[in-house]
Protein backbone atom coordinates (compact mmCIF):
# COMPACT_ATOMS: atom_id res chain seq x y z
CA UNK A 1 0.00 0.00 0.00
CA UNK A 2 1.53 3.16 -0.97
CA UNK A 3 1.46 6.96 1.09
CA UNK A 4 -2.41 7.63 -0.47
CA UNK A 5 -3.92 4.52 -0.13
CA UNK A 6 -2.94 4.26 3.72
CA UNK A 7 -4.93 7.53 4.23
CA UNK A 8 -7.78 7.43 6.28
CA UNK A 9 -11.14 6.46 3.85
CA UNK A 10 -14.71 7.12 5.38
CA UNK A 11 -16.11 5.22 3.01
CA UNK A 12 -14.11 1.76 3.72
CA UNK A 13 -14.94 2.75 7.09
CA UNK A 14 -18.69 3.37 6.58
CA UNK A 15 -18.51 0.13 4.72
CA UNK A 16 -16.56 -1.81 7.53
CA UNK A 17 -18.95 -0.66 10.14
CA UNK A 18 -22.03 -1.76 7.83
CA UNK A 19 -20.81 -5.19 7.36
CA UNK A 20 -18.52 -5.55 10.56
CA UNK A 21 -21.54 -5.49 12.93
CA UNK A 22 -22.77 -8.48 14.53
CA UNK A 23 -24.68 -11.65 12.47
CA UNK A 24 -24.87 -8.91 9.27
CA UNK A 25 -21.77 -11.02 7.62
CA UNK A 26 -23.36 -13.97 8.09
CA UNK A 27 -26.57 -12.82 7.29
CA UNK A 28 -25.44 -11.55 3.86
CA UNK A 29 -23.22 -14.71 3.47
CA UNK A 30 -26.50 -16.90 3.34
CA UNK A 31 -28.85 -14.42 1.12
CA UNK A 32 -26.16 -14.41 -1.24
CA UNK A 33 -26.74 -18.41 -0.87
CA UNK A 34 -30.35 -18.24 -1.74
CA UNK A 35 -31.77 -17.61 1.68
CA UNK A 36 -34.91 -15.01 1.57
CA UNK A 37 -37.24 -15.83 4.05
CA UNK A 38 -36.90 -14.94 7.84
CA UNK A 39 -37.36 -18.51 9.38
CA UNK A 40 -34.83 -19.75 6.30
CA UNK A 41 -32.20 -17.03 7.68
CA UNK A 42 -32.69 -17.92 10.80
CA UNK A 43 -32.76 -22.04 10.58
CA UNK A 44 -29.65 -21.27 8.92
CA UNK A 45 -27.73 -18.71 11.23
CA UNK A 46 -27.34 -20.77 14.50
CA UNK A 47 -27.21 -18.51 17.83
CA UNK A 48 -29.22 -15.69 15.80
CA UNK A 49 -32.41 -14.12 17.54
CA UNK A 50 -35.57 -12.90 16.02
CA UNK A 51 -35.08 -9.57 16.95
CA UNK A 52 -31.43 -9.28 15.89
CA UNK A 53 -32.40 -10.82 12.61
CA UNK A 54 -35.53 -8.08 12.20
CA UNK A 55 -33.09 -5.84 13.24
CA UNK A 56 -30.01 -6.12 10.86
CA UNK A 57 -32.48 -6.82 8.10
CA UNK A 58 -33.71 -3.17 9.04
CA UNK A 59 -30.71 -1.55 8.81
CA UNK A 60 -29.73 -3.57 5.22
CA UNK A 61 -32.79 -2.43 4.14
CA UNK A 62 -32.31 1.28 5.23
CA UNK A 63 -28.76 1.05 3.45
CA UNK A 64 -30.04 -0.16 -0.41
CA UNK A 65 -28.52 -3.32 0.18
CA UNK A 66 -31.58 -5.44 0.93
CA UNK A 67 -35.21 -5.41 -0.31
CA UNK A 68 -38.48 -6.41 1.57
CA UNK A 69 -41.30 -7.77 -0.72
CA UNK A 70 -44.73 -8.09 1.12
CA UNK A 71 -47.14 -10.95 -1.13
CA UNK A 72 -50.28 -10.32 0.10
CA UNK A 73 -51.01 -14.44 0.20
CA UNK A 74 -52.75 -15.79 3.19
CA UNK A 75 -50.76 -16.23 5.23
CA UNK A 76 -49.28 -13.39 4.60
CA UNK A 77 -45.34 -13.91 2.86
CA UNK A 78 -42.16 -11.89 3.55
CA UNK A 79 -39.28 -12.19 1.15
CA UNK A 80 -36.34 -10.62 1.59
CA UNK A 81 -34.16 -10.02 -1.50
CA UNK A 82 -30.33 -8.89 -2.03
CA UNK A 83 -30.55 -5.68 -4.27
CA UNK A 84 -27.53 -4.90 -7.01
CA UNK A 85 -25.49 -2.86 -4.29
CA UNK A 86 -26.26 -6.00 -1.89
CA UNK A 87 -25.08 -8.66 -5.11
CA UNK A 88 -21.97 -6.17 -5.33
CA UNK A 89 -20.95 -7.49 -2.42
CA UNK A 90 -20.31 -10.84 -3.37
CA UNK A 91 -16.93 -10.82 -3.81
CA UNK A 92 -15.92 -9.24 -0.69
CA UNK A 93 -17.77 -12.00 1.37
CA UNK A 94 -16.37 -14.26 -0.61
CA UNK A 95 -12.78 -13.30 0.05
CA UNK A 96 -13.48 -12.98 3.69
CA UNK A 97 -14.56 -16.45 2.95
CA UNK A 98 -11.88 -17.94 1.94
CA UNK A 99 -9.60 -15.93 4.24
CA UNK A 100 -11.55 -17.27 7.26
CA UNK A 101 -11.03 -20.40 5.97
CA UNK A 102 -7.83 -20.52 5.96
CA UNK A 103 -6.49 -18.36 8.58
CA UNK A 104 -8.31 -19.16 11.13
CA UNK A 105 -9.09 -22.51 10.61
CA UNK A 106 -5.41 -22.72 10.93
CA UNK A 107 -5.14 -20.84 13.91
CA UNK A 108 -7.95 -23.66 15.11
CA UNK A 109 -5.35 -26.45 13.90
CA UNK A 110 -2.63 -25.17 15.64
CA UNK A 111 -4.59 -24.37 19.04
CA UNK A 112 -6.41 -28.02 19.30
CA UNK A 113 -2.51 -29.24 18.37
CA UNK A 114 -0.67 -27.48 21.57
CA UNK A 115 -3.48 -28.82 23.97
CA UNK A 116 -3.03 -32.16 22.64
CA UNK A 117 0.59 -31.99 23.38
Amino acid sequence: MDRADAAFCPYFHQAVELIGRRWTGAILREMLHGRQRFSELRQSIPGLSDRLLSERLKELEAAGIVVREVYPEIPVRIEYRLTEKGRALEAAVAAISEWAEEWLREDERASSDTRAS
